[in-house]
């Protein structure tokens, strides 16, 4: 009813336990099919997470931190600052309450049949056309930045399917590289994406922090698969190849492809002097290949790295600990590739299948595929030939192609705080800013993915606008002192520091 402290509260439990009715209601009714029983996940996740900002709100009431919980009961009782009064506090109230009905004549009570259509609401879960519903992972884009790296290997893309969950077989000396981190965290962000989509009443919080216990234990006494010796002293060598290993390089021309910000970090870590073109840098950092430290011309070693041994062991101890956030990472992907192996494994199946069918089969096994997700989902209607795979229409056909054309559906759209990656159409471009992939993006650059930095696909745009919006912040900052007005008993306007400081010199 009306909007008091007291008021809301109650509404506020009421809210909750109509929620809770709701999910308890909501779990009894048995699925038909994958696809109801991922809907229907997600319509109780939904339910949970009001839950549990309507507490939130509850517990802030309850605290009362400002005291106006504590004074709205007092003037229940009749206790104002004139005294207690019971009958001006009734009347008070109850022209409270009229004033509130007269401002929102509209306003009911929440009738219990109507709950009933939030059970039956389809909840929007993007999946892409190779997930389908979560039937299986779409891995393609990591596939092609493994094959393309250092640490990975040209392999089929079911090959790939059989490793991507085993990053304890890759050799520990090529998971010192950044580009072996990056790829990490962008298949860990991948995978949470795709689990917190198709288990979401899963606590992935929960599962992670069991994993990083365990994880702790085993990574003192150095039992984690691949990472055996990394949590010993490896003296003096392990600290010196800690950052870049020579051993990979044959020649100046391949440090120079490291580029200047990554052989900056070497020359760093062995007390080397960090300036000059980046030649200059693969040039003096080569010499450390054939040549050991103590041997090499003063002229080479920065002025306050005159003892490069020591400095060794404190970049092995900073190495070491990035060391152990890759390898976290790496038990955090174990986990969920095991929470997803019935997935991971329809997946591998499926590819299998298309590598071994012709086109024409391919096409058969496309619309078998596309009949049984029908069937599963209730849905008799006949599935419409679809060969250049063009968007349905809301009559469930596919839309004519010149339609296609004229939406641009086939115009190419590229995002660098994506990694470049591609978008086809221009409402996939639009939908793509608030997306797992974009929101990586702008986390890894420091900067809120807000509505301001819509259409905004360039990192250093990206960063110049979050400038000018710091910048600007500062200037509207609210200045109490010079923009409080108050008002004397003559009527004249004074800010807050004008007001104080007549107010004490006793002229007001």
């Amino acid at each position: 009813m009306s909007s008091t402290l007291l008021e809301v509260t109650r509404s506020s439990h009421e809210e909750v336990e109509r929620l809770e009715r709701l999910i308890v209601k909501e779990l009894q009714n048995e699925p038909a099919s994958g696809k109801d029983r991922l809907l229907q996940s997600h319509r109780v996740r939904n339910m949970i997470d009001t839950i549990m900002s309507t507490t939130e709100k509850l517990i802030e009431i309850y605290e009362d931190k400002d005291s106006a919980r504590k004074d709205e009961i007092a003037a229940l009782g009749g206790q104002t600052t004139s005294g207690t009064n019971v009958f001006s506090a009734f009347y008070d109230r109850l022209k409270e309450i009229r004033e509130y009905h007269r401002r929102h004549p509209a306003a009911r009570v929440v009738d219990v049949s109507e709950d009933d259509g939030l059970l039956k609401e389809e909840p929007q879960i993007e999946f892409s056309g190779e997930e389908a519903f979560g039937r299986y992972l779409d891995l393609h884009e990591l596939y092609n930045q493994y094959i393309n790296s250092k640490f990975g290997e040209a392999i089929e893309y079911s090959s790939y399917l059989d490793i991507f969950s085993q990053p304890q077989k890759i050799s520990q000396k090529l998971k010192f590289s950044r580009q072996y981190r990056e790829y990490l965290e962008n298949l860990l962000a991948y995978l949470i994406y795709f689990f917190q989509r198709t288990e979401p009443l899963q606590d992935l919080d929960r599962i992670f922090s069991k994993v990083e216990s365990e994880f702790e234990e085993r990574w003192a006494i150095g039992t984690i698969e691949g990472w055996e010796n990394t949590s010993q002293d490896n003296g003096h060598d392990s600290a010196q190849h800690s950052l870049i290993d020579l051993d990979y390089y044959s020649s100046v021309e391949e440090l120079v492809e490291l580029g200047p910000e990554r052989l900056k970090e070497g020359l760093a870590a062995l007390g080397l002097k960090t300036g000059g073109t980046v030649q200059q840098r693969a040039e003096r950092l080569f010499l450390t290949k054939h040549t050991p430290l103590q041997l090499l011309d003063k002229k080479h070693f920065a002025k306050l790295s005159r003892q490069p041994i020591q400095n060794w062991m404190a970049v092995a101890s900073q190495n070491n600990e990035n060391l152990k956030q890759v390898a976290l990472m790496e038990a955090k992907i174990e986990k969920l590739c095991d929470l997803l192996d019935e997935t991971i494994a329809r997946t591998k199946d499926n590819i299998v299948k298309k590598q071994a069918l012709t086109y024409e089969e391919i096409e058969a096994e496309r619309e078998e595929e596309e009949t049984q997700a029908e069937s599963e989902s209730d849905d008799e209607e006949q599935q419409i030939y679809n060969p250049l795979k063009l968007p349905m229409g809301w009559d469930g056909k596919p839309i004519p192609y010149w339609l296609y054309k004229l939406h641009g559906l086939g115009q190419e759209f590229k995002c660098e705080i994506c990694g470049n990656y591609s978008y086809w159409g221009r409402r996939a471009f639009e939908r793509h800013f608030k997306e797992w992939r974009h929101q990586h993006g702008m986390r890894c650059l420091g900067i809120p993915n807000t509505k301001n930095f819509n259409e905004i696909t360039s990192i250093e745009e990206a960063k110049d606008l979050w400038k000018r919006i710091q910048e600007r912040q500062g200037v509207n900052k609210w200045r109490p002192d010079l923009e409080e007005e108050y008002e004397d008993k003559e009527g004249n306007i004074y800010n807050k520091k004008t007001y104080t400081d007549l107010q004490r010199q006793g002229l007001i």
